[in-house]
């Protein structure tokens, strides 16, 4: 007898609607939205970050009485690192994100109440803007002339 229930043609779990399930399905709908906006916030600390770091030891070098750096592409690199890593974290977590939606509703729809979740919520929209203005900053600073 086969263990597992695709072999099977069954449906791999039994979903009974009851306000206990609807009430877990909430919370873990909440989780993931809790999820995707931290690391909005993470890449939004990356990416200012990354930025920030480029523009201030620019303005170093070019005061007078600063004694010139012995590497002074490093914290263009390091920005464009942290700009990047920003970047790809959002990329990922929205990737995560709309996975975890479409198998909440796939799988557990009926204990929701729902016929199929919303495709486009406002944090995804966010999360859009800053990878784009993300994307920005990083060509931004690899195009800029030290």
């Amino acid at each position: 007898m086969p263990d597992d229930a695709s072999d099977t043609g069954s449906p791999r779990f039994v979903v009974k609607p009851t306000a206990e399930s609807h009430f877990a399905w909430l919370r873990t709908r909440l989780s993931i939205e809790r999820t995707l906006m931290s690391w909005v916030r993470t890449a939004t600390a990356l990416i200012g970050f990354g930025f920030t770091i480029v523009q201030f030891f620019a303005r170093l070098q070019d005061m007078d009485g600063v004694a010139p750096a012995l590497r002074p592409q490093m914290p263009r690199y390091l920005g464009l690192a942290l700009i990047c890593a920003g970047i790809a974290g959002l990329v990922i977590s929205l990737w995560q994100y709309r996975r975890l939606l479409d198998y909440m509703s796939d799988e557990f729809g009926p204990v929701a109440g729902i016929r199929s979740v919303a495709s486009r919520t406002p944090l995804q929209a966010i999360a859009v803007a800053l990878a784009l203005i993300g994307a920005f900053a990083f060509v931004a600073v690899l195009v800029r002339a030290v």
